[in-house]
């Protein structure tokens, strides 16, 4: 949590004690999600070698990709098949965050972003309890399906900083759950692979019998997480949404409407809102992040073929990138956002992703490659929190909730989809290759940025 210093430091909003609940909460939860990352190899051996494996639909699967990577006759093509094993599981989670993000944000313009929370965050904590007896791989789908589910709650926590900040300083709010997303991208795949040395079916065998298995300890640090954030959200959140802008009993046909309209479709509703530049600002970010979770997900296919990082050295390549996001966006993003707008950052960190992605499709030599690697993860440090500010500027006060859940699916939709369009286009056609065309695809977003209204701060 911010300390005492930057505490003091921040406008008279921005030291309202829900922030840094909220703070904490995002924080937690990005933790809890990514602890998972560097597991995927050796969970898919896991499940591959229990009977499952004898003809089972998993077993045919993994055929499946193993023939799509190239066949079996080197390293490359498992090392590609237990990637993209990952990237499936992780693009369920992104798909089924994408579907439910509006649904829970439009519920929550409704009842209040304190419920939903804790509705979501108990969720999440028994998808977690699933994972630590899911022995059978039928039970750990089940438990990403339930914690996709639950994820969406992201975009209420973003609507409760918009709640709490005022207009002209909601960049500056929203630049600290940038650095909550960085932080916990950051220590969740640390804890995940410091803490999956740890197998509770060695030290005690008899657990196997309930399911427990090799992954259950990374688990179980994910579901106490979990309910320390379900407890600090009980005990210290008060409700962000004045009750005024709640959409009760006395405006019940149009509470109706903004929890419940179009039901599971309004997910696919990115582009219906009824302002133009939200709309706009949708568009944006599903291209941007389109771009940048597939490169991002290729990342380590990268740093192995161009300069034969092992394991650890990966995981310390991602460390950087979370350091470099979080102090661009607590060191340059606070401190700038009430001088220079939000257009102008956005499309400054879009400069930086085009100039990133040419950097990466050359870099031979470590040196550029961790330019190239900073520039990325400034692009996004700029570009995510900027972006997520001008929805909620351009957005009404009663519509917070539901405009910041169909940004969020952006992101989600582009997540689930990303990483394999990369994946094909890395193993396809080389990495520079991908790498270049990326590069290029940003321009598409760049000029669409740049074109966006600047939006109007003052508090009515």
């Amino acid at each position: 949590m911010p300390d005492a210093s930057l505490k003091n430091r921040l406008p008279s909003s921005l030291r309202d004690r829900r922030i840094g609940i909220v703070w904490l909460t995002l924080f937690i939860d990005l933790v809890g999600f990514s602890i998972i990352f560097p597991l995927f190899p050796a969970m898919l051996e896991y499940y591959l070698g229990k009977g499952e494996a004898g003809g089972g639909w998993l077993a045919s699967a993994v055929g499946q990709l193993n023939q799509l990577a190239g066949g079996g006759d080197s390293d490359q093509p498992s090392f590609m098949t237990a990637v993209l094993f990952g990237g499936i599981l992780g693009s369920l989670y992104s798909l089924l965050q994408f579907a439910a993000a509006p649904l829970w944000g439009a519920l929550s313009d409704r009842i209040g972003r304190r419920p939903v929370l804790l509705i979501t965050v108990a969720g999440i904590a028994a998808s977690y309890l699933m994972w630590f007896f899911a022995s059978p791989f039928w039970l750990l789908v089940l438990a990403r399906v339930l914690g996709g589910l639950m994820a969406g709650n992201l975009s209420v926590a973003t609507a409760a900083v918009a709640d709490i900040t005022r207009r002209e300083q909601r960049t500056q709010g929203l630049a600290l759950v940038g650095i909550a997303f960085g932080l916990g991208f950051v220590v969740g795949p640390a804890i995940g692979g410091l803490s999956a040395l740890i197998d509770l079916t060695q030290l005690m065998p008899t657990l196997a019998n309930w399911g427990v298995n090799p992954f259950s300890v990374p688990a179980l640090i994910s579901f106490f997480l979990a309910l320390f954030n379900l407890w600090w959200i009980y005990s210290h959140f008060n409700e962000s949404l004045p009750s005024t802008n709640k959409q009760g009993s006395h405006d019940g046909a149009q509470a109706e409407k903004s929890a419940t309209h179009g039901g599971p479709l309004l997910a696919l509703k990115l582009f219906s809102h009824k302002l133009p530049q939200v709309r706009r600002v949708n568009m944006v970010y599903l291209l941007f992040m389109l771009a940048f979770s597939g490169m991002e997900f290729t990342l380590t296919f990268l740093a192995v073929e161009r300069l034969a990082f092992s394991t650890v050295q990966n995981g310390l390549m991602f460390v950087f990138i979370g350091l470099v996001l979080v102090l661009v966006q607590g060191g340059i993003v606070r401190r700038v956002s009430g001088r220079i707008s939000e257009v102008k950052l956005a499309g400054a960190g879009m400069a930086l992703g085009f100039a990133a992605f040419l950097l990466l499709s050359q870099a031979q030599a470590t040196l550029l490659f961790f330019v190239g690697l900073a520039c990325m993860a400034s692009a996004v440090a700029l570009t995510s929190p900027t972006l997520s500010a001008l929805v909620s500027l351009y957005s009404d006060k009663d519509e917070q909730g539901r405009s910041l859940g169909l940004f969020r699916s952006a992101g989600s939709l582009a997540r689930a989809f990303g990483p394999i369009i990369a994946a094909y286009l890395f193993f396809r056609f080389g990495s520079a290759t991908a790498y270049a065309v990326c590069a290029l695809f940003l321009l598409i977003p760049l000029a669409l940025t740049v074109r966006l209204p600047h939006p109007v701060k003052a508090d009515s």
